[in-house]
């Protein structure tokens, strides 16, 4: 885990390799397709400890020997196991001041300032050896299945409230359900996914848009973990057979969190998924969404109209949402009167009126939007438009002096003005009203501390050229000056990242977004009069200047913001 510079620069001022031998071992280590580090230490040629005794003293920070050491129980998990795993970060000792952690990385601020906040102790930082961080990691024993799989069913009663509320009282099971929330608000989760199967209690976590496991618990969890979270979102522990929702909060110092739960029934028995709602939505720019330039500015000018209405499409998950709160959040002004109608609402926002449906009693969007309009409003958000009564309230609010935003779920912007006419709107309203369509879809960042260029290899431009027209992609890129003359995409680099700790060796962090912003100008207003084709719109659009999604997304992976292959993923159909 030692930055390759750094580790040139230990080893000579240490005096434990020459320059001689450094270049010899550096070359070896390419070679064998190995960081120095590894090698050096796979091989024997440097003793751990002298190794990370000598990095501590150059970062001048403490060096621990955790061999042999025993750690208290209750400061071990201070710091939960699969965080502890994930981090190569153990608590080893703490007072009424400070807490004593050994790990492998001393760049992990994001890690050190999440358990500050959580114990509100000083950080004191060591530098430790691998190994005797493995070593240290061992005393958690089998972790939380070793706890789990000491609880003894109680087959006859499980479905009694009164048995399960006590199950879900046990220590091994708070722990682990406090642990897998814990680790869910660290690593940045959207959702927390709870599945069982025949033999076994899967724990998985979406992030960054991709779920991945992180835990495997024996099947005897299943009962307790389901009680305890069924306890703290007020839902019937002995309702095995329904579909169940509800919603907990999780407060401390420096952060609050809503989980809005799920439970369905399956086969192999009920089913969680906790959907990680931050109770303070992130202030966010229109840059910051991943405009380009061009784009930005007919957002701009088309969310300062009065009226009209703003439409942003794409799946479920690619971050419309969080673009109609970043429109809100610039329009949100005193002069205006905002109402928006969710389902649900998933992030407070100040001087909103916020209104969540309720279907069950028949507070619907079309009947919250009808509602509204007696309620003065120059602004307002409909979460989604699904049916034609919606639709068609939404597009006569737009005409009647209001600034409607909402979403829908099409695959590109072309195909809204389509979908809207097939709900039945005329198209008279439509090409009148509709102000702005944004096509959206989320790709993940590249990690920016194990960013490399590339270029690509003979696979990958087979692959691009079966799913993408490269020549035309070429033409408009260098029309854009995206490209210079001569360029071929095929031809310039790329970047990815390694994988390191700070991303969990995925190569990933963060998200950002790619785009295409459709103006409904004379031009485009006419042919939907026309009732023309998805085919006409687009490449009326497009012949306007208007950036397509794979336009932009491959703009976004030569400049390094994402990779081809996340291009790829989100932009297949």
């Amino acid at each position: 885990m030692l930055n390759h510079k750094d580790l040139e620069e230990i080893l000579k001022s240490g005096k434990i390799l020459d320059d001689k031998q450094l270049k010899n071992y550096s070359d070896k280590a390419r070679t064998a397709g190995k960081k120095l580090e590894d090698f050096l230490l796979e091989q024997k040629i440097i003793a751990p400890n002298l190794l990370y005794e000598t990095a501590a003293k150059f970062y001048d920070i403490p060096f621990i020997d955790l061999k042999n050491q025993a750690i208290r129980k209750d400061i071990l998990y201070v710091i939960p196991e699969i965080t502890a795993r994930a981090h190569q970060t153990v608590a080893f000792d703490k007072n009424n001041k400070e807490l004593k952690i050994a790990t492998l990385d001393i760049s992990n601020i994001e890690l050190f300032d999440f358990l500050n906040k959580k114990t509100q102790l000083e950080v004191k930082i060591h530098l430790a050896a691998p190994d005797t961080i493995k070593e240290a990691l061992k005393q958690y024993r089998k972790g939380l299945s070793a706890d789990i799989n000491a609880l003894e069913e109680d087959k006859d009663g499980d479905d009694k409230p009164e048995n399960l509320k006590n199950l879900a009282q046990d220590l091994p099971i708070v722990r682990i359900v406090d642990t897998l929330l814990e680790y869910a608000i660290l690593e940045k989760a959207s959702d927390i996914h709870v599945e069982p199967s025949d033999q076994e209690l899967n724990i998985r976590y979406r992030v960054d848009g991709i779920l991945k496991k992180v835990m495997t618990l024996p099947k005897t969890a299943h009962p307790g973990v389901i009680a305890r979270i069924k306890i703290l979102s007020n839902l019937k522990l002995d309702e095995h057979r329904l579909p169940q929702d509800g919603r907990f909060k999780i407060k401390s110092q420096d952060f609050q969190v809503s989980f809005r739960v799920s439970i369905i029934p399956t086969f192999d028995g009920e089913k969680i998924v906790m959907r990680l709602l931050p109770d303070q939505t992130q202030q966010m720019t229109l840059e910051q969404l991943g405009f380009q330039k061009q784009p930005f500015e007919v957002v701009k000018k088309n969310i300062a109209k009065p009226n009209g209405m703003i439409l942003v499409t794409g799946p479920t998950g690619s971050g419309k949402t969080t673009t109609l709160y970043t429109i809100l959040q610039i329009l949100n002004k005193p002069e205006v009167n905002i109402s928006t109608v969710e389902d649900p609402i998933e992030y407070k926002m100040p001087g909103i009126n916020q209104c969540q449906v309720q279907p069950k009693i028949g507070f619907t969007f079309a009947t919250a939007l009808r509602a509204f309009l007696r309620q003065d409003p120059n602004i307002i958000l409909v979460g989604e438009i699904r049916d034609n009564e919606t639709a068609d309230i939404a597009i006569n609010a737009a005409m009647t002096g209001h600034l409607v935003l909402s979403t829908l779920h099409t695959n590109d912007a072309a195909t809204t003005i389509p979908r809207l006419t097939d709900m039945s709107v005329p198209t008279f309203l439509v090409s009148s009203t509709l102000n702005v369509v944004i096509a959206q879809r989320l790709t993940r960042k590249i990690c920016k501390n194990c960013i490399e260029s590339y270029k690509l290899d003979k696979i990958m431009i087979d692959e691009l050229e079966k799913q993408f027209n490269i020549p035309e992609l070429d033409k408009s890129l260098l029309g854009l000056g995206y490209l210079g003359k001569g360029q071929k995409l095929t031809e310039v680099l790329f970047y990815r990242g390694r994988g390191c700790q700070q991303c969990d060796n995925s190569g990933y962090k963060g998200r950002i977004g790619i785009y295409e912003v459709l103006e409904i100008n004379e031009e485009i207003s006419e042919l939907i009069m026309k009732q023309g084709s998805k085919e006409d719109i687009n490449k009326a659009a497009i012949k306007n200047g208007m950036l397509t999604i794979v336009q932009d997304g491959f703009i976004k992976a030569k400049q390094g913001t994402t990779t081809i292959e996340e291009v790829l993923r989100v932009t297949k159909e």
